[in-house]
């Protein structure tokens, strides 16, 4: 994908995201996502922030959390969860035009984030969120390429990863193999794919 088609398809999940979180009851935002230890209204606080950070206030942020990248995400978002409800709604629509990205994220990263935290939303609540095909293929790759934070080639190491349903497929070794979607879920450290997978090396997942 280039610079332009990511954008736009960025606005298009951004825009959706929105106003399926708009459309939630209250007491959704304050059940458990895919994310452990993260509430729903976690999660798209973290996507809130997805424009709104700077070089200066991350770095900030970072030693707060004593140079873990992990509590760095998680304590930013929950500080940011305490916004009202239609606060973040809106700030994660005004996000949708926005060509700003956080520091240190490649071109993809923006993209791929929404469309796997919206999974980690959607799952827990059984809400079923399709993922664009060609969207979804380019990420998986984008991820498996990428390395941090989920280093997948050394995580799936051994397995050979086919979607069902476009064409895309990683690695060697025992076969696994399902929607795209749910191989993105598993690139990223999400057992909840699990399920959605067959084959010799779902059964080693």
């Amino acid at each position: 994908m280039n610079q332009e088609e990511i954008w736009a398809a960025l606005e298009i999940e951004r825009r959706s995201l929105a106003d399926l979180l708009g459309s939630l009851p209250v007491a959704d935002w304050e059940r458990p996502s895919l994310c452990e230890g993260w509430r729903v209204r976690d999660v798209a606080a973290h996507l809130a922030l997805a424009t709104r950070a700077s070089v200066p206030r991350a770095m900030v942020e970072f030693v707060r959390a004593g140079g873990n990248f992990d509590r760095f995400i998680r304590d930013t978002a929950i500080r940011h969860a305490w916004l009202p409800i239609g606060e973040i709604v809106g700030q994660i629509r005004e996000s949708a035009t926005s060509h700003r990205r956080a520091p240190t994220t490649k071109p993809l990263d923006p993209l791929f984030d929404v469309l796997v935290h919206a999974q980690d939303i959607t799952v827990p609540l059984g809400l079923d969120r399709a993922m664009p095909l060609d969207v979804a293929r380019a990420c998986a790759t984008h991820i498996w390429e990428r390395g941090f934070p989920f280093y997948p080639q050394r995580r799936l190491h051994g397995l050979r990863l086919v979607a069902t349903d476009v064409d895309w497929a990683v690695g060697e070794g025992d076969v696994v193999e399902g929607p795209v979607r749910a191989l993105l879920l598993l690139l990223s450290g999400r057992p909840a794919a699990v399920p959605s997978l067959r084959g010799v090396g779902a059964e080693r997942l």
